[in-house]
Formats: C-alpha cells, structure tokens, sequence
C-alpha cells in the first residue's frame, strides 16, 4: 500500500478522497498533490488526467470548475494502466 503526502492546506474538493484509494493500489508507492492554480474555463465534476511522465512516475492534472492541481504519482505503472484505473475510480 502507498502512501498519500498530505502538505497543503487546500485541495480541489473530492480530491483527498480519490487520491486515497489510488494510494491504495497495489503498484502504487507515494501519491502527492501539489499546487493549485486558476484555468480558463470550467468543467463540472471532478476530472483527472495524466499530463507528463517523471522520475519514477507520473504527472497528474486534476480539474474542478475552473481550477487545475498538479498531482505527482510514484509508481512502476505505465501511463496505459495508470489512466485505465483513473477511469475506474472516477465511474465510481
């Protein structure tokens, strides 16, 4: 089981959450969220998305009305299995 490096004081709402059962997973070693910005336009509901790879990993951007957080992912999965699991946990 990973781990989920809480630091901040703010996150997009429903993000601690989802981060939570993808620390879970086998595969998955240290989830970390990390700054929050202001985007141009807005999208309903909660959206994650794989953006870059990493040292190790993945970079993550998660979208919530209009604004975006990066979140970093260590893990030993590719970027197919990672979003394929994403896409399992946001139908939930």
């Amino acid at each position: 089981m990973g781990r989920l490096v809480v630091t901040h004081s703010t996150y997009l709402e429903g993000l601690i959450p989802l981060l939570r059962q993808l620390a879970a997973q086998p595969g998955v070693s240290t989830v970390t969220p990390a700054v929050i910005s202001r985007v141009r336009g807005r999208i309903p509901g909660l959206k994650l998305r794989v953006s870059t790879p990493i040292t190790g990993g993945h970079k993550l951007v998660a979208r919530r009305g209009g604004s975006a957080q990066e979140v970093f992912v260590v893990t030993e999965w590719s970027r197919e299995r990672l979003e394929s699991e994403l896409d399992r946990l946001l139908a939930r």
